[in-house]
């Protein structure tokens, strides 16, 4: 019940429209981050593929799918600030990686004191 609590407490600290900020940033965030990480997958498994066809098509497919997801995330950073700005989101203020890692951290500890109690 105390960790109940404890995530109330933390909701109502943010507004609505904080929280949704956050929500997309960290999505988009996410998002580059794992197409990033298939284009290096995709490298790997060409490197790996021995000359063999059926895996050098695989990788080249998961190569250009990555890179695919990386423009539309790109696109969506500019979208949502295009339309964040006309309805008075400011989403790009939010896309900062120490500050994620802050945030991350700081919920870390806070439940982990809490279900210490």
């Amino acid at each position: 019940m105390n960790q109940s609590g404890s995530i109330v407490d933390a909701a109502q600290r943010y507004d609505i429209i904080e929280i949704i900020n956050k929500g997309l940033a960290y999505a988009i965030i996410i998002a580059g981050l794992l197409s990033v990480v298939f284009i290096f997958i995709g490298g790997i498994s060409f490197i790996l593929s021995g000359g063999q066809e059926e895996k050098i098509k695989q990788a080249v497919s998961t190569i250009r799918y990555a890179i695919i997801g990386l423009i539309v995330t790109v696109l969506a950073v500019v979208i949502v600030a295009t339309v964040g700005k006309a309805l008075g989101l400011d989403i790009i203020r939010y896309i900062n990686f120490s500050d994620i890692i802050q945030t991350v951290t700081t919920i870390g500890s806070t439940g982990g004191e809490n279900s210490l109690d």
